[in-house]
């Protein structure tokens, strides 16, 4: 692992950390002014920019609160001179939600840029796998 990958590790892990700990200064650290979050609830078009970032926290720290897990199982970071990607998995869930399907996992895509030699995080994805569909057999 290199230097930016490991850089960049360390900042989604300590991302991570601080939405666990439901700290909102700490989980806008290292975002970008402009960044663009697609989620899980609405709005479907995403949110764009800080303020609008900032804005769908503290309804997830509400739910935290109540005893849910925000863990990563997995992380891969792919880090280029001035550009980076990330994909991990995590458990997401309340203790309800994770003992009835625990193979359940919270995906996360992170796009970086490096911006006067730091790394900052232009864009999150969040996703859940549709469990509903079922491939043709």
């Amino acid at each position: 692992m290199n230097q930016d990958e490991k850089q960049i590790r360390e900042l989604i892990e300590r991302w991570t950390a601080a939405v666990h700990r439901g700290d909102l200064d700490a989980v806008l650290t290292d975002h970008a002014d402009d960044i663009v979050m697609f989620d899980v609830p609405p709005p479907q078009d995403g949110v764009r920019g800080i303020d609008a970032y900032r804005e769908t926290w503290p309804p997830f720290f509400e739910w935290l609160a109540h005893g849910a897990s925000f863990e990563i199982v997995s992380l891969e970071v792919t880090a280029g001179d001035t550009v980076a990607y990330a994909h991990a998995l995590l458990r997401c869930g309340t203790p309800e939600e994770l003992a009835e399907h625990p193979e359940n996992r919270l995906r996360l895509t992170v796009g970086l840029r490096k911006e006067r030699g730091r790394w900052t995080v232009a864009h999150e994805h969040h996703s859940f796998a549709d469990t509903s569909a079922v491939a043709p057999g």
